[in-house]
């Protein structure tokens, strides 16, 4: 099964906005996936932001059932790839488990690119649809390399 575990700071925006929209490009064979988010500096039990759920609503996803959690060494163990949105999160990630980071990647390198995805927290509902689409573009042109990262690897 390919296993994913996107990160962010609170995990209640751009997380939960990459795992519902990964979710949608693979919906006809979701049950070969394992997608789930996490925030770096999360504090458990938090919905996802309005507007996140109101972005992914628009584009047929439901996340009203969404808490957020504190990434942890167990989830981080069973993720194949672990993709954050900044910097400062993969560095942390880096820190806390140095014996997994050939699984920490920000998002942007999923294109060859290493720019951080900016938070949308506290901005506009047309600000989470840039991200949104900033992030869904990565996942469509990146999806191969995902695809091939978010493999299990022979033991």
């Amino acid at each position: 099964m390919r296993s994913i575990l996107f990160v962010c700071s609170a995990n209640v925006c751009r997380s939960p906005l990459a795992m519902g929209l990964l979710r949608l490009k693979v919906d006809n064979e979701l049950s070969e996936w394992d997608i789930h988010s996490a925030g770096v500096w999360a504090e458990n039990g938090w919905p996802a932001a309005r507007y996140t759920l109101e972005v992914l609503t628009s584009r047929g996803y439901d996340l009203e059932n969404h808490l957020s959690q504190q990434v942890n060494r167990e989830m981080v163990e069973n993720y194949n790839l672990v993709l954050t949105m900044e910097r400062g999160q993969k560095e942390a990630l880096q820190i806390a488990f140095p014996d997994l980071t050939s699984r920490f990647y920000l998002l942007s390198e999923m294109v060859g690119k290493s720019h951080e995805i900016k938070d949308p927290i506290g901005r506009s509902f047309i600000d989470f649809e840039h991200t949104a689409d900033e992030i869904d573009q990565i996942l469509n042109d990146g999806f191969e390399r995902i695809k091939e990262l978010a493999a299990p690897t022979a033991e």
